[in-house]
């Protein structure tokens, strides 16, 4: 029980994703998909830091 109202909403939002229309700007959906945009995107995952790798890397088990 309770799935009517989950389902009702899910189907009102994908019939509005269905009938709605957008502006689809195509020149940037180019851009993105060559990946001849600017090197922001590159930028964000030069600050990534991996919260599980070992600090101490001592090489112990030689």
């Amino acid at each position: 029980m309770g799935r009517g109202r989950a389902k009702a909403k899910q189907t009102k939002v994908a019939r509005e994703l269905k009938y709605s229309t957008h502006d689809t700007d195509f020149d940037a959906l180019q851009r993105e998909l060559s990946g001849k945009s600017s090197q922001n995107s590159h930028d964000e995952d030069d600050g990534y830091e991996d919260p599980y790798a070992d600090q101490y890397d001592d090489d112990y088990r030689r």
